[in-house]
């Protein structure tokens, strides 16, 4: 599977270690460090176990590292509302798992705040209590990992760049829409981006999208 793992600013060498273990329980094998605050050290090292080689072999790149996937699939413990679009997230089922694909973790304290939220695909909550939704950052990622291991598909999913030939469509369209104010604008392009993201297009149903909002543009030109 085209999965990659990102932990961002990763504060316990245990929960490091913890977690490049349950990677490999689930044959993840790649494992990104964004500005981490702890060290690959003999506890991350003796929590891994026998998933050393993942810790030995990961990556510390910048946030920016992360545009190279076509899905930045992101974590949150806190639910939206239908009108906080940045949270409206899936269940770890529905994880893309034939592209290229990131599972990025945030702050073992504090998550991943808007503008990183905003950088995301797609957001995963797990369905846990109301009085205590927040689980340890290994327990959610084994919860996480063991979802997506479930899933074997055989379709091609439309990539990043497929996705982003689409959604210029689509703004392009907006942008020639009146809006009674830019926020309103924003949310629709929010909107539509969110809903690319979680249909999870074939690249022959994101073809055939294509050629509708083109044929939209065509007809609107012929009208001037």
């Amino acid at each position: 599977m085209a999965i990659s793992v990102a932990l961002l600013e990763i504060q316990n060498p245990g929960n490091l270690g913890a977690i490049a273990r349950v990677m490999k329980n689930f044959d993840l094998k790649e494992l990104i460090l964004i500005n981490p605050k702890c060290k690959i050290n003999k506890e991350a090292l003796d929590r891994a176990s026998h998933a050393k080689d993942i810790l030995k072999k990961a990556k510390i790149k910048s946030f920016n590292y992360l545009k190279k996937f076509d899905y930045i699939v992101g974590t949150t413990a806190i639910t939206g509302t239908d009108y906080n679009l940045l949270r409206s997230t899936i269940t770890p089922e529905k994880t893309p798992t034939k592209n290229k694909t990131v599972i990025l973790f945030g702050r073992e304290d504090s998550g991943l705040n808007n503008k990183e939220l905003e950088r995301c695909d797609l957001v995963i909550k797990i369905p846990a209590s109301k009085k205590y939704p927040t689980l340890n950052i290994s327990h959610a990622a084994s919860i996480i990992f063991y979802e997506i291991f479930k899933k074997k598909k055989n379709i091609k999913l439309a990539t990043k760049k497929d996705k982003d030939v689409l959604l210029n469509l689509i703004y392009k369209t907006l942008d020639k829409l009146e809006f009674k104010t830019k926020h309103k604008k924003l949310t629709q392009k929010r909107s539509w981006k969110n809903t690319i993201n979680k249909s999870f297009l074939t690249k022959r149903e994101l073809y055939n999208l294509c050629g509708y909002f083109r044929k939209i543009e065509k007809s609107k030109e012929k009208r001037v």
